[in-house]
């Protein structure tokens, strides 16, 4: 699925703002958020399920690394997600409760992730 590298370039894009924010505002609470950096784990923490269950794996706890990791935890979780996501044709049925395609985990994905940049902008 070659679409995935779109996953890549956003979760890119917004590991790169959470890495380059001072203390104060990584720190500082968004709407249903503790902080904009639980809002960011609990992005990372969406994508690395949704990777597990597109590889067929047992779904296991993404750890909280702390506040300052929380762009790079951003970014490995979106990678693999692509990773597991290209490995398969768009309209391929993954093994979600849903059944849903390819795509439509991407675009779920994509939507997370522009979700969390508006919160956290």
């Amino acid at each position: 699925m070659p679409e995935a590298q779109s996953l890549v370039e956003a979760v890119d894009r917004l590991a790169d703002r959470f890495r380059a924010m001072p203390q104060s505002r990584l720190l500082a609470a968004v709407p249903g958020h503790a902080s904009r950096a639980a809002a960011a784990l609990a992005l990372a923490r969406q994508l690395a399920a949704s990777a597990l269950a597109v590889e067929g794996l047992t779904p296991r706890q993404f750890p909280d690394a702390g506040a300052f990791a929380a762009g790079d935890q951003l970014a490995v979780a979106g990678h693999d997600l692509a990773a597991a996501l290209a490995a398969r044709p768009a309209a391929a049925t993954v093994p979600l409760p849903s059944g849903a395609e390819a795509s439509a985990v991407l675009a779920e994905a994509l939507a997370a992730v522009a979700a969390t940049a508006e919160l956290c902008g």
